[in-house]
């Protein structure tokens, strides 16, 4: 769906048909540790930039607002594990790096740009 920020996401869930009013972001809402999702976080998520660039089915995301300095410039962190390999991934736009090791012809690529 489409974010309030313009941009695609799975996670964006909104209802506005026949007068209802639903917004929310399911990947913050599932996380009880952060702080209530708001529709302006929409515009500094990483998540619809990451789904675009990276989509392994195996890459878990888990996401958190913190609140900045007296409640001003929230941030959306985001965290990234692999379910297949059970590790932590520190780029979750390029994905895990015993995945990407694993697939076809990734090891001819990487020596032609050597």
């Amino acid at each position: 769906m489409i974010t309030p920020d313009g941009r695609e996401c799975r996670f964006y869930y909104e209802n506005f048909h026949r007068g209802a009013s639903d917004q929310e972001c399911r990947l913050i809402d599932a996380n009880p540790n952060s702080e209530a999702w708001k529709p302006a976080d929409c515009a500094s998520c990483p998540v619809p930039d990451i789904l675009r660039a990276n989509s392994d089915p195996n890459l878990i995301l888990e996401a958190n607002v913190k609140k900045g300095f007296l409640g001003f410039g929230r941030k959306v962190e985001i965290k990234a594990f692999c379910s297949k390999h059970l590790i932590s991934v520190a780029k979750p736009k390029t994905g895990c790096p015993q995945c990407n090791a694993e697939k076809p012809g990734l090891k001819e690529l990487e020596d032609l740009f050597k």
